[in-house]
C-alpha cells in the first residue's frame, strides 16, 4: 500500500502574509520526524532559508507535483513550544504581519541561523581527589569549603557556573580549587536544561544539609493598601490587575510579593520595564530578594548572552525573566505571572517592522496561559484607565507613599516677561543653590539632548536645516558640530552664516550640553553629572552614573526623559521642568497625556525618602486649563477629563484605528500607493457615521533621509469589522505593482504618526 503523501505548511522569514508548503526531505532518520515547532531548510528563490514548521497535513493548496522538498530538518525536538507558536500565529493575525517575520523574531540569532538549539554548559565536579576529602577538609578557606560541600550534595554532583554564582562563589574561588587539583572543569551538552525552581541558598559549618530557600531578604512590611492590592489578586486565573499607584508608592514591593508566591507554586514570573537603562536598577532589586536563577532579555546584551538566557526561559530553569519589549516574546516553559511596570511608556511599541504592542499581546499571553496580569503605573494609559473604570480590568489603587514619605510640593512658574539663563529663570537658579547648600540633590529635566535644538542667523533668517530631513539640525558642543536626529548626518558647524556671511550666529532653546555647561559655571562647588543618550552610549555607563549619584552628596543632574522613569534616587529633593508645556499644542492627539505623564513621572522623583520634595514646572501657559487640572485636582481627575474629549472625538480607547505608511524617493509615488488603499480598503469598509478615513497627509516630518512620508488614517466604532477589512483589503493590495516601488507598512493601533 502507497505511503499518504505528507505536506509541511512552513513559515519562513519573508515579508509575504503566507506560509509556504514543503516535502519533507527525502530519507528523513525517524527521530526526524516532522512536526510543528521543528526547524527547516529549504531552497526559496534560489536562497537557503531557516523556516519552522506550522502544521504538518497530507493534502497542499498547490499543484502537489511542483511541491518542493526541504533540504533538512534541523530540529530533533521543537524549537518553540506549541503555546509560544499559536502566540506568534495570533500576534500575526491582529497585526497583519507576516506570520514567519513574527515567528523570527521570537527566536535569537543562532536559531534564526539555523544553529542547534542543544545548549552547552560550563559545570565543575570533584576530581578523584577531592571526592575522597571530608566535608569540612577546607573550613580554614570559608568560600572553598562552601564550594566543596556544594558539590557533595549536589545533583549528581556537579554545579554549572550560573549555581556557583547563584551561592555567591566566585570564579576566584572555584579557580582556586582548579590549581589545588580538587576541581575540574567540562562541558555538556544538553538539549533540555534540567528546571530548578529553586537554589541552595547557604551551607553553614555544622549544617547537615543544604538549606533550601526562595528569598534573600526579608520582605518589607506592606501597609494597608499594598495589602489590599496582594489580597485581590488571583493566582491560577486570567484577570487583568491595573495597578494605579502614586510615585514612590511602593508598586514594586506589590510585584515582588506576587512573584514570590508565583515561584512557591512552582511557576515563572516574566517582568517587563521600559528601559534598558532600568535593567540594572530593576535586576540588583531582584537579585536582592530572590535566590533564584534569573534571565535577562533586551537588546543590549550579546547575541551569546541572549541565547543562553532564552533558552535558560524556555527550559524552566530561569524562575523570573526581566526584559525589555522583546521579552514578551520569550518562550517561558511555565510561565505564572506578567508584571508590566510603567504600562504607560511609549517604548512598549515597537516603531518599525513587526509594529507590536508588548503590553498588548502580553495581555492576550495570560489569558492565554490562564494566569494573572498587573499591569503598573502612576500614570497609566488611557486605555488602561478606560478598561479599569469600565470594569475590564480590576482597578488596584495606591494612594500613599511607601514608608511615610510625603508628595512633593509642585510650584507652576509663570515665564512670560522673564529673562532665563539656558532656559532656566532666576527663581529656578535661587532653588537650585538653596537646594545644595542643604546637601541635597536637584535633576533640571531638559526633553532634549545637544547643546542647543536650532542654530539661526538673526541678521537674515538663515537656520541650519538637514539637507536630506525636513527638519532643523541640533547643534552638539562636544565634539561641536551640526546633528540631525531623524536620519543621523553630521557636519560641522560653520562660523559664520553660510547664507549673508553676518559674523554672529545665535542658538534658539536650550539642550542639554548648553544646561550643563551652565550649571557648571554657576554651581562650581558640586559636581554636574548629565545623562541623556549621549553620554550613555557605553555598555554599563547609565549604571555607572546612577552608582556615582548614589555615593555623592550634593550634585546636580541634567537629563532627558531617561531619568523621568522609575529611578530611585534617595537624594533627590528638587526637580525643575524646563519647558511644562511640551505636549499642549501637539499636533497629535496622544500629546497632552503623554505631557501629563510626563510632568507626573519627572515630579515623582523627588522627596522619595523621608525628606520633603519640591518640583518647578516653568511655563508660558501656566492658565492653561489642562495643565490646572493636572495640577490641582492630579493624574486621574486629568486622565478622566481627557477620556472624556477622545469619547467626544470618536478617538482611541472609544474607537480603533490603524495607519498606512508610505514612503518613497518620490513623492507622487507615496500618495498613489496611500489613495490606492483607501480605495480598496472602503470596499470592505465604506465611509459611515461608524467609519472614517484621513488622508494621504504628509507625516510629521515629511522628508527624512530623501524619502517622503506619507500616512493614511483609518478609524472604526468596532474593532471586529475594522480588522476584517484589513485582511481582505492587503490580499488584493499586495497584488498591485505599486506596492514594490513602495515602502509601505500598516501600524495596528498606532501611538506615533
Amino acid at each position: 500500500m502507497p505511503l499518504t503523501p505528507m505536506f509541511l505548511q512552513i513559515a519562513l522569514p519573508v515579508p509575504m502574509r503566507t506560509t509556504f508548503d514543503y516535502r519533507p526531505p527525502d530519507g528523513s532518520p525517524p527521530e526526524k520526524t516532522p512536526i510543528p515547532g521543528l526547524r527547516v531548510k529549504v531552497n526559496f528563490n534560489r536562497r537557503e532559508l531557516v523556516g519552522i514548521i506550522l502544521s504538518v497535513s497530507e493534502r497542499s493548496a498547490y499543484d502537489s507535483t511542483k511541491v518542493k522538498f526541504c533540504e533538512e530538518i534541523i530540529d530533533t525536538h521543537p524549537c518553540m513550544s506549541p503555546a509560544l507558536l499559536d502566540f506568534c500565529q495570533w500576534a500575526a493575525s491582529y497585526y497583519h504581519h507576516p506570520v514567519g517575520e513574527v515567528i523570527f523574531s521570537a527566536l535569537p540569532k543562532a536559531l534564526r541561523e539555523g544553529k542547534s538549539i542543544d545548549v552547552r554548559v560550563e559545570k565543575i565536579r570533584h576530581t578523584s581527589e577531592g571526592k575522597g576529602l571530608p566535608e569540612n577538609a577546607l573550613k580554614r578557606a570559608k568560600k572553598q569549603n562552601q564550594l566543596h560541600r556544594a558539590l557533595l550534595k549536589a545533583d549528581k554532583q556537579t554545579l554549572d557556573i550560573d549555581e556557583c554564582l547563584a551561592l555567591e562563589i566566585s570564579k576566584s574561588t572555584i579557580r582556586a580549587l582548579k590549581e589545588k587539583g580538587l576541581i575540574e572543569s567540562f562541558t555538556e551538552t544538553v538539549a533540555e536544561p534540567h528546571t530548578q525552581a529553586l537554589h541552595i541558598n547557604s551551607i553553614n559549618p555544622g549544617d547537615t544539609t543544604p538549606e533550601l530557600t526562595l528569598l534573600k531578604e526579608t520582605p518589607q512590611q506592606l501597609n494597608p493598601e499594598q495589602s489590599t492590592a496582594l489580597k485581590s489578586l488571583r493566582y491560577h486565573q486570567f484577570q487583568c490587575y491595573l495597578l494605579e499607584g502614586i510615585t514612590g508608592s511602593g508598586k514594586t514591593e506589590v510585584y515582588l510579593h506576587a512573584i514570590a508566591r508565583t515561584l512557591q507554586s512552582n511557576r515563572q514570573a516574566l517582568i517587563l520595564i521600559p528601559e534598558i537603562g532600568l535593567s540594572p536598577q530593576t535586576l540588583s532589586r531582584f537579585e536582592r530578594r530572590f535566590n533564584v536563577p534569573i534571565a535577562v532579555l533586551h537588546s543590549a546584551i550579546s547575541d551569546g548572552e541572549r541565547s543562553k538566557h532564552w533558552q535558560s526561559a524556555r527550559s524552566g530553569k530561569a524562575r523570573i525573566i526581566i526584559g525589555t519589549r522583546l521579552a514578551s516574546l520569550a518562550d517561558i516553559k511555565e510561565l505564572g505571572i506578567i508584571v508590566i511596570d510603567e504600562e504607560h511608556d511609549l517604548s512598549y511599541k515597537q516603531q518599525d517592522g513587526f509594529r507590536y504592542s508588548a503590553r498588548d499581546i502580553s495581555i492576550y499571553r495570560a489569558r492565554q496561559c490562564n494566569i494573572p496580569i498587573i499591569l503598573g503605573s502612576a500614570t497609566p494609559s488611557l486605555e488602561s484607565l478606560h478598561n479599569a473604570l469600565t470594569g475590564k480590568y480590576t482597578h488596584l489603587q495606591l494612594t500613599h507613599r511607601a514608608a511615610n514619605a510625603t508628595p512633593p510640593i509642585i510650584e507652576l512658574q509663570d515665564l512670560r516677561q522673564q529673562t532665563l539663563y539656558g532656559g532656566l529663570s532666576t527663581q529656578a537658579m535661587q532653588a537650585l543653590r538653596t537646594t545644595i547648600d542643604a546637601g541635597d540633590q536637584a535633576l533640571i529635566f531638559v526633553n532634549r539632548r545637544g547643546y542647543a535644538p536650532t542654530l539661526l542667523c538673526q541678521h537674515c533668517g538663515w537656520s541650519a536645516k538637514c539637507n536630506a530631513c525636513d527638519a532643523s539640525m541640533t547643534l552638539h558642543s562636544q565634539p561641536t558640530r551640526l546633528h540631525c536626529h531623524h536620519c543621523d548626518r553630521r557636519r560641522s558647524a560653520p562660523k559664520t552664516c553660510p547664507s549673508c556671511q553676518h559674523p554672529q550666529l545665535h542658538i534658539a532653546g536650550p539642550g542639554t550640553e548648553q544646561t550643563e555647561e551652565l550649571l557648571s559655571h554657576a554651581f562650581t562647588d558640586v559636581p554636574v553629572i548629565r545623562i541623556d543618550r549621549d553620554t550613555t552610549q557605553r555598555k554599563n555607563s547609565m549604571q555607572e552614573k546612577l552608582t556615582q549619584i548614589d555615593q555623592l552628596d550634593a550634585c546636580l543632574l541634567v537629563g532627558t526623559q531617561m531619568l523621568a522613569k522609575g529611578h530611585h534616587l534617595k537624594k533627590l529633593t528638587l526637580v525643575v521642568v524646563v519647558d511644562a508645556d511640551q505636549g499642549i499644542l501637539s499636533p497629535d492627539f496622544r500629546g497632552p497625556e503623554r505631557m501629563g505623564q510626563l510632568i507626573t513621572q519627572v515630579a515623582g522623583r523627588a522627596g522619595r525618602e523621608q525628606r520633603q520634595g519640591r518640583v518647578i514646572l516653568q511655563s508660558y501657559r501656566p492658565d492653561h486649563p489642562i495643565l490646572q487640572t493636572l495640577l490641582k485636582q492630579g493624574y486621574l481627575a486629568f486622565a478622566k477629563q481627557l477620556l472624556t474629549l477622545r469619547s467626544q472625538a470618536q478617538l482611541p480607547p472609544f474607537w480603533f484605528t490603524c495607519l498606512f505608511r508610505a514612503e518613497s524617493k518620490r513623492a507622487g509615488n507615496s500618495i498613489e500607493f496611500l489613495q490606492l488603499a483607501a480605495k480598496i480598503c472602503q470596499k470592505h469598509l465604506p465611509i459611515s457615521p461608524q467609519a472614517h478615513y484621513l488622508g494621504p497627509l504628509p507625516s510629521t516630518i515629511e522628508r527624512v533621509n530623501n524619502r517622503y512620508r506619507y500616512i493614511l488614517q483609518i478609524k472604526c466604532a468596532s474593532r471586529a469589522q475594522l480588522h476584517e477589512a484589513l485582511r481582505l483589503a492587503l490580499v488584493e493590495l499586495e497584488q498591485n505593482a505599486l506596492t514594490r516601488r513602495t515602502r509601505w507598512a500598516l501600524d495596528v493601533d498606532y501611538l506615533e504618526h
